[in-house]
């Protein structure tokens, strides 16, 4: 029972990631369909089109930002729920389109919604998935698994299905799909538990030693789930010595600017790599090779379904392997990756040259760079909730995200002109950030495989005094008379 609860803890609380790269997938086939193109066509501008796509990421960008004021405040599981209503609602407006104003109205709202879900739920899963020793289920596959599988929602739409639909339908709905898991989201937190780390810090202990309980097997040793009910009660005492009242405080602490520094770094070099840039225009950069947009969509239908296959085999074995192991390979193979594509361009155009080995090279680059990005794109999202203290988890994995969001601003709206005067030369940025990325992760980028949130404090902050340690125990277990005290009380009602 604790075992299915866990999984439909992380399932459900996924969804979020779901419709993350569900939205973001969708947009770029839409705004290609022929009654789309008609419909809007006198404001279907190229500042439009811009709109549209920035218009996503700029909602995501002050969702985001307010992740810690709605998470800390009212719980990651009201976080959830403020999410999915958000989510349905704009892809009720988006669907419903009348105009590129409404267009864009909805994808804002549901931009507001994918920040502030990408930022509470890699928080939630991680703060629930050592309950039952499920680090690899809850943590790694809950979180990021979702988001490729999101895009690979509309692989069959780019292979030809929508072919066979015909007037508005054929992007409505498709724009309209995103409120199915958006409204399954907001029934599901009916059902979720609260964070138990967050119950603990706002001082229920009855309620988040009650979840502690329900998340781990019956079978477990009662010991180790009072160790680790105090071993939480612990790492929160020891946080509450160092409250964050204010944004700025984030920088006061050393170890907290290390950690914030580690977190945006992780989260840039995402955007940095030049993933977000190919999948929004990824028929524009497929029509430059020579295809119609039919075949660029199906190639870039093709891709997505690979990556969901690469990111599951990433997440088998990430515990085994570790994060800076699979960082390092990540970041110099896409570099090399858009070396060779942008090499492969700049000698055999399509315009200039009629090499069908060149050109099936050059597709083959972006596959491959794919694959090189599944591991940066899943660790992305787990390192940062994993290098945070409780004290400052939500407004650190809030500032991260928000530069993720805010880099995907910069190049939605910079590489449509990059790429029509810089041209192949663009990819060459790129390969730059990766390979310095590269370099950034191997000096400073410490391994957190096999650690509790607990012990990955201890990495940045080394080991504590012994007075303290002393005193946040005796804290700690007055705390935990406490609980059994009115367990009891309950009990006994």
């Amino acid at each position: 029972m604790a075992f299915m609860l866990a999984i439909l803890c992380c399932t459900f609380s996924a969804l979020g990631s779901f419709l993350f790269g569900y939205d973001s997938g969708i947009i770029s086939s839409s705004v290609a369909q022929e009654d789309f193109r008609r419909r809007f066509e006198n404001s279907l501008s190229d500042p439009a089109v811009g709109g549209i796509i920035a218009s996503f990421t700029g909602g995501a960008m002050i969702g985001s930002a307010a992740v810690s004021l709605i998470s800390d405040a009212f719980g990651r599981r009201n976080a959830l729920l403020a999410g999915g209503i958000l989510a349905a609602c704009g892809a009720a407006l988006q669907g419903g389109a009348i105009s590129i104003a409404m267009l864009i109205a909805g994808r804002f709202m549901a931009g507001l919604a994918i920040g502030l879900l990408s930022a509470t739920v890699p928080v939630y899963c991680l703060e629930s998935r050592e309950l039952i020793r499920l680090g690899c289920l809850v943590r790694d596959r809950a979180i990021p698994d979702t988001r490729p599988f999101g895009r690979n929602a509309t692989v069959d739409d780019r292979m030809g299905i929508r072919g066979r639909l015909t007037g508005s339908f054929s992007w409505r709905f498709p724009l309209s799909f995103q409120a199915a898991p958006a409204v399954l989201l907001v029934a599901a937190t009916a059902f979720l538990p609260e964070s138990p780390r967050w119950l603990i810090e706002q001082e229920k202990l009855a309620e988040g030693h009650g979840v502690l309980r329900r998340l781990r097997a019956s079978h477990d040793d009662p010991r180790s789930l009072e160790a680790e009910f105090l071993q939480i009660q612990r790492g929160i005492a020891r946080a509450r010595r160092s409250v964050v009242k204010s944004w700025p405080e984030l920088l006061r602490c050393p170890g907290w600017r290390r950690r914030l520094l580690l977190g945006t770094t992780i989260q840039a070099s995402t955007q940095c790599s030049g993933i977000n840039v190919i999948n929004y225009y990824g028929p524009r950069i497929y029509a430059a090779l020579g295809f119609e947009t039919s075949r660029s969509l199906m190639i870039i239908g093709v891709s997505g379904a690979l990556a969901q296959a690469w990111n599951t085999l990433c997440l088998l074995v990430l515990d085994r392997i570790g994060r800076r192991t699979l960082l390092i390979p990540s970041l110099i193979g896409m570099g090399a990756t858009l070396c060779v594509e942008a090499t492969l361009f700049e000698f055999f155009h399509p315009e200039t040259s009629r090499n069908a080995n060149a050109l099936r090279a050059q597709v083959a680059m972006y596959f491959v760079f794919s694959l090189f990005f599944t591991s940066l794109g899943v660790i992305s999202w787990i390192y940062p909730s994993e290098i945070f203290p409780t004290a400052i988890r939500a407004r650190g994995t809030s500032v991260s995200t928000f530069v993720n969001w805010s880099l995907n601003l910069v190049f939605a709206q910079c590489s449509p002109i990059a790429l029509s005067r810089l041209k192949y030369r663009y990819f060459y940025c790129f390969m730059a950030f990766n390979w310095v990325g590269a370099v950034i992760v191997w000096i400073f980028f410490p391994e957190t495989l096999g650690k509790t949130l607990e012990g990955v404090e201890e990495v940045f902050e080394g080991q504590r005094n012994n007075d303290d340690t002393a005193l946040e125990a005796h804290s700690c277990t007055e705390k935990g008379n406490r609980i059994m005290s009115e367990r009891k009380r309950i009990d006994s009602l």
